[in-house]
């Protein structure tokens, strides 16, 4: 259960007797919310881990970060490189599939499962940082909430529903990403070019003008009217509204997620990018950030295409 702040504290917070990590922890043991955005923050920081990994594993085979797509080969020097981890080997799936030889032994299906893991990972460090204010909104509510005596559940449950809906995602997008290289004639790792490349771009640019997008966008920035309005004392209640703020999110980010097939599925530079321009859409007001992001990704996309027809 969550444990309000507000509770009266027999120590009043003192903790005299301990050394001053011990005083540290104790303290932030006496705010939950902390906690929880310490685990965000830190299963962020294994995904992005993992993705760096598997970007360093195929610069690796391929002798150079160019494949991965533009801006890789600025950070090349940096990408953590390890044949034998398990980042390496599912990298070695996902370039199976670029090669036309299966590497790993693993088959389409081995490919396919190799990519789902790769957008899962992308989802949660991508998204999960950009949901630390949707939590926040949540553990206030809850906080007053416990402060009542109410039973309340631990913002992690809601933290879960939220990624549960991006990993589910993920299986999507992996089956688009297998799709769109197959169409385009393209490795699955190496970013879609030409037309098939500006069609994507264009129309992730065109997406950020739609009402859906706005809908979506408005869910996300303000999440308390949902929470409270649908506000929930039980696990799987909590758990439930965590998706509805996922899906709001995918609503509002699939477009910008897509963009990483006509950049390059492993390029960390992009994804970095786009989740500093995820957080900047969700936390500001208006509609300049998504028209200014929209226009210049379409007209990226414009001009890609024209310069394949051309």
């Amino acid at each position: 259960m969550f444990t309000p702040s507000s509770n009266r504290d027999p120590l009043e917070g003192r903790f005299d007797h301990l050394d001053r990590s011990g005083q540290t922890i104790a303290t932030l043991s006496r705010k939950p919310v902390w906690l929880v955005f310490a685990m965000v923050l830190v299963t962020a920081a294994i995904a992005w881990w993992l993705l760096l990994s598997m970007a360093g594993a195929v610069a690796g085979f391929e002798g150079s970060a160019r494949p991965l797509g533009p801006g890789m080969a600025l950070i090349a020097r940096f990408l953590p490189i390890d044949s034998s981890s398990f980042a390496a080997r599912i990298a070695d799936l996902c370039l199976s599939a670029d090669s036309g030889a299966l590497l790993s032994g693993g088959g389409e299906i081995g490919v396919y499962l190799a990519l789902v893991v790769m957008w899962t990972a992308m989802a949660a460090a991508m998204m999960l940082p950009t949901a630390a204010p949707m939590i926040r909104t949540y553990a206030e509510i809850a906080d007053t909430a416990a402060a009542r005596g109410d039973a309340v559940v631990h913002p992690l449950v809601l933290a879960a529903g939220y990624l549960f809906v991006w990993s589910l995602a993920a299986i999507v997008f992996a089956f688009v990403q297998m799709l769109v290289a197959s169409f385009a004639g393209t490795g699955t790792t190496r970013p879609v070019e030409g037309v098939v490349a500006g069609v994507i771009l264009l129309g992730a640019g065109v997406y950020q003008f739609t009402p859906l997008k706005q809908a979506c966008l408005s869910k996300c920035r303000n999440p308390f009217t949902t929470l409270f309005a649908r506000w929930q004392s039980s696990t799987t209640g909590v758990f439930r509204l965590g998706m509805e703020q996922g899906l709001w999110c995918l609503g509002c980010c699939w477009a910008m997620m897509l963009i990483m097939l006509a950049v390059g599925s492993m390029n960390v530079v992009w994804m970095a990018a786009l989740t500093l321009f995820t957080f900047v859409e969700k936390t500001g007001t208006g509609r300049v950030t998504s028209r200014l992001g929209g226009a210049i990704v379409g007209l990226w996309g414009v001009a890609l295409i024209w310069s394949a027809v051309n």
